[in-house]
């Protein structure tokens, strides 16, 4: 029988420093009542001066390794799954491994969006269910406020910065782990959320600065229908072929992008409020960091308990679009 793959720690990192709707009155033409109904969202947190993606990656690494009780150098694969990496090269998994002291490790960074801690996780079971690792790091980290335009309110309400690690490791006898995942790409949505300057078709220069292509671009209403509509398509044929039923699901934990969203979704798959894991309103959409932030919130809330099933659910630039179904197994 080849071997399953399971999550067996999970490490948060959060920076300090608040935003909240009361600050953004003062920076954009906007109000906390309207950033509440709207997007659900009350507070974000932001880097310090100096600070970027690694650095909220390795301390979110820290704490799932210190969660796990083992150091650095046992990791054998770090992957990073952001789209702030600190810089385009080199990859920001090789300064976390760094920093991080994991000495003889590999790593990649993978570009998913909102998509792209679920992408990742697959990545890392799959090599650890080949045998290939015992080990491997999968880290989520942006640092949103790097790329938004604070005098559009439309974006800079939206968006915080943190970062979320889990530890992948073979599943012992009895485990299930990481059951299942559906995943998929719709290359047609990528001008509906995307970041045009910076690349290879538009490098930075004065102009693409003076054009404010650097910073996140969005249409939210279209944004808006595609994720409710793709995370409830997904999460019920991921049930489907797994025979299993939405209530068999203790935990629904999908990216924290609009808590319209989320709620819009859990109703049309039928899903209690309490197996519902929002917690958009203290840290406002981190990208590919708000699914572990999400589990650390449903862990510590008693919502997620070993054995529990766990279904999580993603749309992001791209489009990217994922579901991952697993059993909580610590």
């Amino acid at each position: 029988m080849s071997r399953r793959a399971k999550i067996s720690a999970l490490g948060t990192y959060v920076p300090s420093r608040i935003l909240t709707n009361a600050d953004l009155e003062k920076m954009v033409d906007t109000n906390d009542e309207w950033i509440s109904s709207r997007v659900g969202i009350k507070e974000r947190h932001l880097v310090a001066p100096g600070q970027a993606t690694s650095h909220m990656a390795v301390e979110a690494a820290r704490c799932c390794l210190k969660h796990r009780g083992i150091g650095p150098e046992e990791v054998e694969a770090i992957i990073v799954a952001t789209v702030t990496p600190d810089m385009l090269f080199p990859a920001t998994a090789c300064l976390v491994q760094e920093r991080l002291g994991a000495r003889g490790a590999w790593g990649f960074d993978l570009s998913a969006a909102c998509s792209g801690f679920v992408y990742a996780l697959q990545m890392g079971a799959k090599l650890v269910e080949s045998g290939a690792q015992s080990k491997v790091l999968v880290i989520g980290a942006d640092t949103m406020s790097s790329i938004l335009d604070y005098t559009d309110r439309s974006t800079c309400i939206l968006f915080g910065d943190a970062a979320g690690a889990v530890l992948l490791e073979p599943a012992e006898e009895g485990e299930l782990g990481l059951i299942d995942y559906l995943h998929e790409i719709d290359g047609a949505g990528a001008n509906s959320l995307y970041m045009p300057g910076g690349g290879s078709l538009h490098p930075a220069s004065a102009e693409t600065v003076a054009n404010k292509m650097h910073f996140v671009h969005q249409e939210g209403q279209t944004v808006f229908k595609y994720a409710v509509r793709q995370m409830v398509e997904k999460s019920l044929k991921l049930l489907e072929r797994n025979d299993l039923r939405v209530d068999d699901v203790a935990a629904f934990i999908p990216h924290q992008a609009n808590r319209r969203i989320i709620v819009a979704a859990a109703e049309k798959l039928g899903l209690a409020e309490d197996r519902v894991i929002i917690n958009i309103d203290r840290f406002g959409n981190t990208t590919a960091a708000t699914i572990p932030l999400a589990m650390d919130t449903a862990r510590r809330e008693g919502r997620l308990k070993k054995g529990d099933l766990a279904l999580l659910a993603s749309v992001g630039a791209g489009f990217t679009v994922g579901a991952t179904l697993l059993r909580w197994e610590f």
